[in-house]
């Protein structure tokens, strides 16, 4: 397996281009099943998951072209058949249950990754395919969906820990194609989906309310094909101006949304960093040592989960003791022992993690256990004395494009070890 070797102490300054969003690029090709027509979709990244959803689209029958960012769609003659060998690796690879329920009536997707109706259930999802008429099951491994007609329904989609992001989606583009009125109560606010239904609504859909916690969709007969630019990942985004603060001089980040990313600035700038927010563009100014923060995460517009352990790499460094509550996923904490053993001074109290500042951290080999803490740990090993070495770094790769060329391109000492098998 590859690795990242981070050698700490060097200054980040300059300019970085963020990428497109992940979370918004995945469900956009999945809604492509949705038409016969041609579709065409720019600043898709460059990532794992990317790779694995469009190998999805291929084996459902649908016609891939990829190039510069830039991945051209056809779905003619589609299969509804999504098998464990393809979708075992994202859990993402849901997001096709509702585009093929919508467009052929049924749809036989794994259910990815090991995942079962549990930690991450998609109980929400089948309660909105339900309420649509559709008749679901598990079986196998599988979970499978049939409905003679979809009839517009009002369904709530709110769960225990917020609304569903993946099960708005779903039931959204589901719902496209049904016949009468969908409202979905309780949906996810959050700009993917807005973006997901901005994509859908230059096919034909009619879709009010995006953006809110209560969407309306006017099923329509048919959709057609569209061509739609991604929007900037704000995750991405945000762990830039994490990086930018734990190591930074002045770090410029363009192409961003700056609205999408108010939970993440307000907070860095309550930590006593100087930001320039422009149209498309955020200016991240060091100013020492950072004050200590109490941060919740909570649904958007509210502080993201996905950038709960690069906050808490970043509070390492604060000048006194700060609080992270985990209200999202409770469990979210692998990356707190990994951060110890580079010193850090963490402690977990139920579903809050205690950080109190210190002034040095020591690199060390640690392990990343998923996507977000990865990238945490590079950015610890940023300001880490000596080196950091970050292993299975394959979930950094399913979420950030080139992270380890882009801080290398601002001045940090890192570099990629390629793994020598396959193993």
């Amino acid at each position: 397996m590859d690795k990242i070797i981070v050698h700490g102490g060097h200054q980040l300054s300059g300019t970085v281009k963020i990428s497109g969003s992940k979370n918004s690029a995945l469900p956009i090709l999945a809604a492509t099943l949705l038409t016969r027509d041609t579709c065409v979709i720019h600043s898709v990244p460059d990532l794992s998951d990317i790779h694995y959803m469009l190998q999805i689209l291929s084996r459902l029958g649908a016609q891939v072209e990829r190039a510069s960012g830039t991945v051209t769609i056809q779905a003619e003659d589609i299969s509804t058949v999504a098998p464990y060998d393809i979708v075992r690796k994202m859990r993402a690879s849901v997001c096709v249950l509702g585009p093929l329920l919508g467009r052929a009536r049924e749809a036989t997707v794994s259910l990815p990754g090991g995942c079962v109706i549990g930690d991450r259930p998609i109980d929400l999802h089948l309660k909105g395919f339900n309420a649509l008429n559709a008749t679901s099951r598990i079986e196998a491994g599988d979970v499978k969906l049939f409905a003679n007609e979809l009839k517009g329904a009002t369904v709530n989609l709110e769960g225990r820990q917020g609304p569903t992001v993946l099960g708005t989606d779903n039931v959204m583009m589901a719902a496209t194609l049904a016949e009468g009125v969908t409202v979905i109560e309780g949906s996810a606010a959050e700009p993917e989906v807005v973006d997901l239904a901005n994509f859908l609504i230059k096919m034909g859909a009619k879709i009010e309310g995006a953006g809110t916690r209560r969407i309306t969709i006017e099923g329509v007969k048919e959709l057609h094909g569209a061509e739609h630019t991604v929007i900037p990942d704000r995750i991405e985004a945000g762990t830039f101006l994490a990086a930018a603060a734990i190591a930074g001089s002045e770090v410029t980040l363009r192409r961003v949304n700056p609205e999408h990313l108010n939970a993440v600035t307000n907070a860095l700038i309550d930590g006593g960093y100087l930001l320039d927010i422009r149209k498309d563009q955020i200016t991240l100014r060091s100013n020492g040592t950072p004050r200590p923060l109490e941060l919740i995460t909570d649904p958007y517009p509210g502080f993201p989960t996905d950038m709960q352990a690069q906050m808490c790499a970043l509070l390492c460094r604060a000048s006194g003791e700060s609080r992270i509550t985990e209200k999202i996923f409770p469990q979210r904490f692998m990356h707190v022992s990994e951060l110890k053993r580079m010193g850090a001074d963490i402690s977990l109290d139920g579903f809050t993690a205690v950080i109190r500042g210190i002034s040095d951290m020591s690199g060390a080999p640690v392990m990343a256990s998923d996507l977000r803490a990865s990238a945490a740990l590079v950015l610890a090993g940023l300001v880490a004395d000596g080196m950091t070495e970050v292993n299975r770094v394959y979930h950094i790769d399913r979420g950030y494009e080139c992270i380890d060329e882009k801080l290398a391109g601002l001045g940090a000492h890192i570099e990629r070890l390629k793994s020598k098998s396959a193993s």
